[in-house]
C-alpha cells in the first residue's frame, strides 16, 4: 500500500473518530515464543504513528525488539449496521525513555475525567522511573463502516452477486 492511501484511510473522518476517540486498541504481535499475542492497550494517535507506552519490563517489549511486525484493530458498534472497524499493519520501533512519556498521559485523557488525570499523572509519575515508547508506523491501513457500505472488497463483490 503506497503512503497516499495509507494516508487517505487514516485521514477518512470515521477513522480520525476512532483514533482520536477509542480508548483501547486490540494489538497483536508474536510472542517471544513464536505464538501469537493479541492484547488490549491504551493508545495515542499522534497523526503520524500510533504511540503506545508501557512498563520497560512488559514482555511485548523484548517481543516487538526483535519481532516489530504488528496488526491493531479499533472498532465500535453492537450491531452490523453500527459496526465500523480500522484495521492497521505496522512496524513497531521501542524506546525505553526516563520517566513517564507525554502520550501516555494523553491517552489517558480519553478515559479519564479532567478531575481524575492529574491524581493518575501524579500516581503514574510516582511508579514509573522508566517506560517503553513503542512507536508503530503505519504500512497499511482500512477503514470500514459497515452500516454505511464501506466493507472489504470481497464482501461488497458478494454482496453484488447475491
Amino acid at each position: 500500500m503506497d503512503p497516499q492511501e495509507i494516508t487517505e484511510e487514516l485521514g477518512h473522518p470515521g477513522a480520525r473518530n476512532l483514533l482520536d476517540s477509542a480508548t483501547l486498541l486490540r494489538l497483536a504481535y508474536n510472542g517471544s515464543d513464536g505464538f501469537p499475542r493479541v492484547i488490549p492497550i491504551g493508545f495515542y494517535w499522534n497523526r503520524n504513528q500510533i504511540v503506545i507506552c508501557t512498563a520497560a519490563t512488559a514482555p511485548k517489549v523484548k517481543s516487538l525488539s526483535s519481532r516489530p511486525h504488528v496488526a491493531m484493530t479499533i472498532d465500535v458498534g453492537d450491531t452490523p449496521t453500527e459496526a465500523k472497524a480500522l484495521l492497521v499493519r505496522g512496524l513497531a520501533s521501542v524506546d525505553i525513555v526516563d520517566g513517564v512519556p507525554d502520550e501516555y498521559i494523553a491517552a489517558s485523557t480519553k478515559a479519564l475525567g479532567a478531575d481524575q488525570v492529574t491524581l493518575f499523572e501524579r500516581q503514574v509519575r510516582s511508579m514509573y522511573d522508566q517506560m517503553a515508547r513503542i512507536s508503530i508506523e503505519p504500512v497499511w491501513a482500512r477503514f470500514f463502516d459497515f452500516g454505511a457500505g464501506r466493507m472489504p472488497s470481497f464482501l461488497t463483490k458478494l454482496a453484488g452477486d447475491a
